[in-house]
């Protein structure tokens, strides 16, 4: 009788616990997902903090990590080109504050996802323009990490916002652009084009 009752404790736990595993491979939660023409586009939350790794101790710094996940769904080789500039973005509302938007060099898988700032460890090149060119065939897809830097260029009680909480890459026609309410409604930043 003692058996069977640690036998069926020890099932019943075994069943608990091994139900309770990740799937590391998928997403539960997106911020946003948008389907056009068998592409897919889905966008992360953000994961970050402050930044300390500048020589320019004048400005307050902060980042903000976003990973891009475009599925081709279509029958046709697709050509993903993004483009980001070295230029800063000044923040509405915000005097002295602005972002940079940049492509690190790091490689996004989902099994990252999990990790602090995705596993970014490359926050060096936001001072240079920086690009993606891939071609996901049919059936695959690409991952991506965007990384925005904060900065303010004075501190004061009327530039506190600094806002940029969520990201997505949106697809218009062929066109990509790159959105983060308030600061940046729809910037420009590539395209998709269908490999025939």
């Amino acid at each position: 009788m003692r058996l069977t009752i640690c036998l069926g404790f020890y099932f019943s736990f075994y069943t608990f616990v091994t139900g309770q595993s990740l799937d590391k491979t998928t997403i539960t939660k997106w911020y946003s997902e948008t389907k056009s023409n068998g592409i897919i586009i889905q966008n992360s939350f953000p994961k970050g903090g402050p930044y300390t790794g500048l020589t320019n101790k004048n400005f307050n710094y902060s980042y903000l990590v976003f990973f891009t996940r475009v599925l081709n769904e279509t029958s046709n080789p697709l050509e993903l080109i993004i483009n980001f500039s070295a230029d800063s973005i000044a923040i509405p509302y915000s005097p002295d504050t602005f972002v940079k938007l940049f492509l690190p060099p790091d490689t996004m898988t989902l099994d990252k996802q999990y990790l602090f700032s995705y596993g970014v460890t490359e926050l060096e090149s936001f001072d240079k323009p920086t690009s993606l060119q891939r071609t996901i065939n049919p059936n695959e897809e690409c991952l991506f990490y965007v990384v925005a830097i904060f900065y303010q260029t004075r501190a004061t009680a009327q530039n506190q916002r600094r806002g940029g909480n969520r990201a997505e890459l949106v697809l218009e026609g062929q066109d990509l652009f790159y959105r983060m309410p308030p600061q940046i409604n729809s910037l420009s930043c590539g395209h998709v084009i269908s490999k025939k």
